[in-house]
């Protein structure tokens, strides 16, 4: 639900500024109006009312009581440039916050002001239930209303807030694995053989012998020395393994907090007839 918040500046430029930080305040630009002179509707004398309702008309969902209006409407007839901004209800805070510390205006002293050097306009009072110290008039949202069988017809919205639970995704910790390779010296002792092959002269002083007759034929011998050397390989095992997993679970959570709700307090006038629906004093409704 949307609500229609207003604030009076001195001067459009402020009015302006006051635009632009509504806009970091997450309030739609699409429904932030300014209206001074130059506004279609605008009128030099006399007050808006339900059938000409001047510039309030671009206003979609303002329905103020007559004197909050009128105290705009001569703000804006004296100079002011009034801004206007449909705020959803969960940014009505921020918006309200925005405005009060951009210069606007404090309405109810103005007027009480006005007052002061003269301006005698009978129904400008102090101005809506968000006035005071901020110049903020609340005012509610709704369709068009128009009054049949009586001279006004003022709205009090009956404003109901939802309690909405939702669920968002939240980091709560993390792990992180990762491989690397090291290497480790490795001392390893192995034996070897070698051959080796020798040659020796040795003096020797005998007789030949039957059996070594053919001592002056030529021959050789081959003797061929061998040797043994390290040959390293490597073979690669698994011998453990690192498994990365999550498990997820639910709980329930209370959440505890508030609503609001506007409610009403009808004071019934006693000289007031209630039940006859006459055009001047039209029949209150309970709530």
């Amino acid at each position: 639900m949307a609500t229609t918040i207003t604030a009076l500046f001195d001067n459009r430029a402020d009015a302006e500024a006051a635009k632009e930080r509504l806009k970091s305040a997450r309030v739609d630009a699409d429904h932030v109006h300014l209206h001074d002179k130059s506004s279609t509707g605008y009128r030099e004398s006399g007050y808006s009312d339900h059938e000409d309702r001047g510039f309030w008309d671009s206003v979609k969902n303002a329905f103020a009581p007559d004197e909050d209006r009128h105290t705009y409407e001569e703000g804006v007839r004296r100079g002011g440039t009034l801004l206007t901004a449909d705020v959803d209800d969960d940014c009505i805070d921020e918006a309200v916050r925005v405005l009060e510390e951009a210069n606007s205006v404090d309405i109810d002293d103005r007027s009480n002001q006005w007052r002061s050097s003269g301006w005698d306009y009978a129904g400008a009072g102090t101005v809506g239930a968000a006035g005071g110290a901020t110049a903020l008039g609340a005012l509610g949202g709704g369709s068009d209303r128009d009054t049949l069988g009586s001279e006004r017809e003022e709205v009090i919205p009956i404003v109901e807030e939802n309690l909405v639970v939702g669920k968002r995704d939240v980091s709560r910790g993390g792990v992180r694995v990762r491989s690397y390779v090291s290497e480790t010296p490795v001392h390893e002792q192995v034996r070897l053989r070698n051959e080796r092959v020798n040659v020796e002269r040795r003096a020797v002083d005998l007789p030949l012998s039957a059996a070594e007759g053919d001592a002056f034929r030529e021959r050789s011998i081959d003797m061929t020395a061998t040797g043994e050397e390290a040959v390293v390989g490597k073979n690669a095992r698994v011998v453990e393994e690192v498994v990365v997993s999550k498990t997820a679970e639910e709980h329930v959570e209370t959440i505890d907090d508030t609503v609001r709700r506007t409610d009403v307090e009808i004071d019934r006038d006693s000289d007031i007839d209630t039940t006859t629906g006459s055009a001047s004093a039209p029949k209150p409704r309970d709530y």
